[in-house]
């Protein structure tokens, strides 16, 4: 292993062990709703952005052009806005296990969307082993949440389950594609440095944040009347230390590792944020819940041992 890949591993273990944090945010906040904890995580990103850019925004701004603000839009959606506010929905819905074992997907859907790619020297069929062991792992976990929840007496928490299974799947291909275009940027930006890419993203996230905080705070009829201190806490720690400092480990990880390992390195936040989960509950894994981190885990090794061949081949 050479010093860039195993510096690259690193980064996306920072990033996945801060980045779990994030989703045992909801369990939390209490009563405070997703938009709500979302708006203040991400205005937060965008307050920190500006303080770290200022000094340098006139020497940047000659270098982004229409197009890069308009790809930062699209990350700072993908990447963010829609994505955490998808993820923390399907949180409260239905706990941490269950979005956090499908969004460990990712490093499969990343890997496949690179396979499909017309530079791609991996062929499509290289993958259905991995893709067979993922769909196990979402099986496993999803019939455990079914079963729980599938008894006459509690038929709408069945309903809450289908939903919130149905938002971490959103979640999961809204970050794909902030996976996949943010390698492209950070490749075609060489004079941009990987932290003020991060930063660049958090101002525009930042700004969009701003225009959720009235639908997050003003159309609510019944907003909590108390732990609001403890709310913003967490809501801007999370935008501290799973937004600026883990974006900006996972930024630098892009670039020392190639798309197909940049996707592997999700496994971290999913690995973490079960931990997280599991300590929080206060409970080990159950049986099916064990089988899904196993084969989760399985898919993403035949993922890297496919790729393998045909990248040296």
């Amino acid at each position: 292993m050479t010093r860039s890949t195993f510096t690259g591993i690193a980064c996306g273990a920072a990033a996945g062990a801060l980045w779990g944090l994030s989703l045992l945010a909801p369990e939390l906040i209490g009563p405070f709703a997703p938009l709500q904890l979302a708006s203040v995580r991400f205005v937060t990103y965008g307050v920190i952005a500006l303080l770290l850019l200022a000094p340098k925004l006139k020497r940047l701004l000659p270098h982004l052009g229409a197009a890069e603000w308009w790809g930062l839009l699209g990350l700072s959606l993908m990447g963010n806005i829609v994505y955490y506010s998808l993820l923390s929905t399907a949180v409260q819905l239905c706990g941490v296990a269950m979005p956090s074992l499908i969004v460990g997907f990712i490093p499969v859907t990343v890997t496949l969307v690179g396979a499909l790619r017309h530079d791609s020297v991996l062929h499509v069929r290289q993958l259905v082993p991995s893709m067979l062991l993922s769909a196990g792992g979402i099986i496993c976990i999803a019939w455990q949440n079914f079963h729980n929840a599938a008894h006459p007496q509690h038929h709408s928490s069945l309903l809450l389950q289908v939903a919130g299974l149905v938002m971490a799947a959103c979640a999961l291909l809204s970050w794909t594609g902030f996976v996949v275009k943010n390698a492209n940027w950070l490749k075609r930006l060489d004079h941009v440095s990987n932290n003020d890419w991060n930063l660049l993203t958090g101002l525009v996230t930042g700004a969009l944040a701003l225009l959720m905080l009235p639908l997050a705070f003003l159309l609510p009829q019944h907003l909590p009347a108390a732990g609001w201190a403890h709310f913003l806490m967490i809501a801007c720690g999370i935008g501290l230390m799973a937004s600026v400092v883990a974006n900006a480990f996972w930024n630098s990880m892009t670039r020392l590792l190639p798309l197909t390992m940049v996707g592997q390195m999700i496994l971290f936040e999913t690995l973490f944020s079960l931990f997280y989960g599991f300590l929080w509950e206060q409970r080990f894994p159950t049986l099916l819940e064990g089988c899904a981190i196993i084969l989760a885990i399985s898919g993403v090794i035949s993922c890297v041992r496919a790729h393998g061949p045909a990248k040296h081949g």
